[in-house]
């Protein structure tokens, strides 16, 4: 790992660029992620759509012990206007390689949809994520019946709408409820109105923004354990209104919540931290793994 680390070490610096960059530097990106050791099923269909492919990333080997591999739906940001679930490999092997299942799904973008399409498209990703895990192809790995929903920016307000409102699990068949074991949001976008990006702004139909449409508007409603990573500074999504604001509202109504600002961060290297690339920079993966290991309780059977 220390010669591969070495041989790509002049392109650290430029990582943030290289996230959002070309393929080229993408792929550069999770050709280094190559170091961790995970199963990959790629591009399986769950829509009618021919956008609406997921990709599953399993750990190396099923678990030794008798507990139940805890099963994450990981949505990336890119403001609903641009984005793919093959960018984001190396989070994918990253979580796989800390021994959970990991699914991303891509959705539809604008100008294509505008909202809610993308939330009844993440809802279909986690049904798909869900009929996969349980075949008997993978009952080696004992799956857990619930999930952890997570993101990062636009995909952390997905996650965070799949967790905290009823409608868009129910629109796939499914109880949020009882399905929805955790959320983890990532520089997340938590209460953005009025929106002053304008590249955003058609997304949510400005300036007629659609009523009960931001994660923090169902803070009474959501009874979901709930993980915060926040950079150190985010010129992108304001910390104040989005990850502080959403952490003091699920305080006040006793909600169960955590926030961890990882330092040396901002929005787009945050998420950049689950690259090996980054591993200078403050660690997003320890936590993420406490959270979700403390998230594993006996089960009901939650299945559809």
């Amino acid at each position: 790992m220390r010669s591969l680390l070495k041989s790509v070490a002049p392109v650290i610096k430029f990582l943030p660029l290289l996230l959002i960059g070309g393929c080229s530097a993408v792929q550069l990106v999770n050709s280094v992620s190559r170091i961790y050791d995970v199963h990959e099923i790629t591009d399986v269909p769950f829509g009618q759509n021919a956008q609406l492919k997921l990709d599953l990333y399993l750990p190396d080997k099923p678990p030794l012990s008798q507990e139940r591999t805890p099963v994450v739906v990981f949505f990336y940001g890119g403001s609903w206007n641009r984005g793919d679930k093959a960018e984001y490999a190396f989070a994918g092997r990253k979580l796989a390689s800390m021994g959970f299942i990991v699914g991303i799904p891509n959705y539809r973008l604008y100008p294509e949809v505008t909202y809610p399409a993308f939330l009844e498209d993440s809802a279909q990703g986690v049904k798909k994520v869900l009929e996969l895990t349980r075949q008997e192809a993978f009952k080696a790995y004992r799956p857990a019946d619930q999930v952890v929903v997570m993101g990062h920016s636009a995909g952390a307000y997905n996650a965070a709408m799949l967790a905290m409102d009823d409608r868009w699990l129910a629109s796939a068949g499914l109880n949020r409820k009882t399905l929805v074991q955790g959320l983890i949001g990532m520089a997340g976008a938590y209460n953005i109105y009025p929106i002053r990006v304008p590249e955003v702004k058609p997304v949510f139909h400005h300036p007629n923004y659609p009523e009960k449409s931001q994660p923090i508007d169902f803070v009474k409603e959501s009874n979901i354990d709930t993980l915060i990573l926040a950079p150190e500074n985010d010129d992108l999504v304001s910390l104040e209104r989005n990850s502080f604001a959403l952490a003091k509202a699920l305080a006040q109504n006793s909600t169960p919540k955590q926030l961890v600002t990882v330092k040396g961060t901002d929005h787009i290297s945050l998420i950049g931290t689950l690259s090996p690339l980054l591993f200078f920079k403050g660690d997003s993966a320890q936590p993420i793994a406490q959270f979700i290991h403390s998230l594993q309780k006996p089960q009901t059977n939650s299945r559809f």
